[in-house]
């Protein structure tokens, strides 16, 4: 009779064991599923979620042609320390990711032309030497008449011509 009931015992324990088992396993399978089919996109999709532009709608969005920008031409003196003045000689264009928003860029254009120049006049004539310091000049500029452009956003500033003297 023990015999019959160590045998029942372990039956019972393994019925136990699968049971546990299963009610773990059932809901990291379905999350599992879920995640899949969110990351595929269909269950947003049937959800309601999915976005109203079509794929080809969204490329043509991109490329769209941007629109330009002219800046006043800016003289700027360096920040040459105790020697003679060095001058900067600035043209540019500001590169906008859609033609709407030139009109909020026009209407900060004072504060455009402000931030450039005080960036302007910090900056050593060192720091301007190569491309590097083209490319960082760049790179400044754009953060700046991002920030006051805003909600314009700007893609790039385009160096027309630039004279250091």
């Amino acid at each position: 009779m023990s015999a019959k009931k160590a045998g029942k015992q372990e039956g019972q324990v393994a019925g136990i064991g699968k049971r546990k088992l299963m009610l773990a396993g059932a809901p990291v399978l379905l999350a599992v599923i879920v995640g899949a089919l969110w990351f595929t996109g269909v269950l947003p999709n049937l959800l309601g979620g999915s976005h109203s532009k079509t794929p080809a709608a969204e490329r043509a969005e991109k490329l769209q042609a941007p629109a330009y920008v002219e800046l006043p031409e800016m003289v700027a003196n360096l920040n040459a320390g105790g020697r003679h003045p060095i001058y900067v000689k600035l043209r540019a264009k500001l590169e906008i990711s859609k033609a709407e928003d030139e009109p909020a860029v026009r209407a900060a254009m004072p504060r455009l032309l402000d931030l450039f120049q005080t960036y302007l006049r910090e900056m050593r004539p060192e720091e301007l030497r190569g491309s590097a310091g083209t490319y960082r000049l760049r790179e400044e500029l754009i953060a700046r008449a991002d920030i006051a452009a805003a909600p314009a956003r700007i893609q790039n500033v385009l160096f027309i011509e630039m004279l250091i003297q």
